[in-house]
């Protein structure tokens, strides 16, 4: 959930963060997915202490520096949180909506049991039609994308039970606390594909990432292949992107759309 933010001091000394923005929805999407991804203990995520329509308030991280250590117990974690499980692919959040957001962006958390028709149909073509509809994306662009929704089952790799995911587990929504470990905010949650995730963490950068993946799949391995799916997770935030915000998205996301049809 986009929005703005502002510390609060307490009676007491006690610091949280309000944040205001996104609306009624948003809002209660991102408490609900703070609370889902706090449930298992596995990654530390601030506190929800309460909500209304139009502000969100949470605890307040201290801020601290990257770590080796914190890297590996985040890899550990994160596995953890994503073997936590969902329902189904789509799955909200309990108490979230189904209208939730990505950002800034709408998401519908509308579930399916098939993660290739699903991601496809849910998580791609959206926002491919309204990147064409807002000129983001030509024609051309949109038939190479829609090209690999037709091959997904056979792009898709084996299949898995539906993760619990963080959902827009990009750079920016890891915090380095002050031990050096990490704490999640700002998620996008929903039952997914554990790869999205990690793909996401691999788009836009990650401190000390080859320890965090190296510490994800000593604890739970990833399907043969993994890498090569890389650019097919990633067409879901980059299409997200160049809905947002068009420009060098567009290019990025035909590329990987292209490179998953090379895998």
């Amino acid at each position: 959930m986009g929005g703005a933010l502002t510390e609060v001091g307490l009676d007491g000394g006690a610091v949280v963060v309000a944040k205001r923005g996104g609306g009624p929805d948003a809002v209660r999407a991102e408490a609900a997915g703070l609370r889902w991804l706090a449930g298992p203990g596995t990654v530390r995520v601030p506190a929800v202490h309460g909500h209304d329509g139009e502000w969100l308030v949470t605890g307040r991280i201290p801020a601290g520096r990257p770590t080796a250590e914190g890297a590996d117990r985040f890899g550990r974690g994160l596995a953890a949180l994503h073997a936590a499980g969902a329902p189904a692919f789509g799955a909200p959040p309990p108490g979230g909506p189904v209208d939730a957001t990505i950002g800034l962006a709408p998401m519908r958390n509308v579930t399916g049991t098939d993660w290739p028709s699903w991601y496809a149909e849910h998580r791609v073509l959206p926002y491919v039609r309204a990147a064409v509809d807002g000129g983001a994306l030509t024609a051309a662009d949109a038939d190479v994308i829609e090209r690999v929704c037709a091959r997904l089952p056979g792009l898709a790799g084996p299949a898995e039970p539906p993760a619990r995911l963080h959902g827009d587990l990009w750079n920016g929504n890891v915090l380095w606390g002050a031990d050096g470990d990490p704490w999640l905010i700002d998620p996008a949650a929903h039952g997914g594909h554990r790869e999205t995730d990690l793909a996401m963490l691999r788009l836009f950068g990650c401190p000390h990432l080859d320890r965090v993946l190296a510490a994800y799949h000593g604890t739970a391995p990833l399907a043969d292949g993994w890498t090569d799916r890389v650019p097919l997770h990633q067409l879901f935030p980059l299409l997200v992107h160049t809905v947002l915000f068009g420009g060098a998205y567009a290019g990025q996301a035909v590329a990987a759309a292209r490179a998953a049809l090379r895998a």
